[in-house]
């Protein structure tokens, strides 16, 4: 049985990523730290998540086929300005998640990223009510 305090809710978070794989892969990575990872394919599916749902935190990929992430990042500053969103990037666009820092993102991670740092960076976004959660 988890020892959780009853005011205590897991951490919600909003994976965006077009790459299928990767984000299973992720979501069955997290479950087993306790996060509940919902997944978007790609930025529209995203924007029609965060209307109907509340997360914690959102990963959001910047290289994806349907959307730029740089214009989702916008979309969900303006639709949720305090929620926390950490980028993924590769490909050598670190100037693109950086311009993403000065959009409002909270951090960026590169890919292929550890799951430890990636894990830690959630947490620091989550705040102090989750910085237990996930050791």
């Amino acid at each position: 049985m988890q020892d959780t305090h009853p005011s205590k809710m897991p951490i919600r978070l909003l994976l965006v990523d077009d790459e299928a794989g990767f984000a299973e892969v992720i979501k069955k990575r997290m479950a087993k730290r306790g996060v509940l990872v919902e997944i978007a394919g790609g930025g529209s599916e995203a924007i029609q998540l965060l209307r109907s749902n509340d997360f914690h935190v959102a990963i959001l990929d910047l290289k994806m086929e349907d959307m730029d992430g740089l214009e989702v990042l916008k979309i969900f500053k303006k639709m949720v300005p305090r929620m926390p969103v950490i980028m993924l990037t590769g490909h050598g666009s670190e100037a693109s998640a950086r311009e993403g820092i000065q959009l409002g993102a909270f951090d960026y991670l590169t890919k292929p990223c550890e799951l430890e740092d990636l894990l830690k960076k959630i947490s620091d976004a989550a705040g102090a009510d989750h910085k237990e959660d996930l050791k």
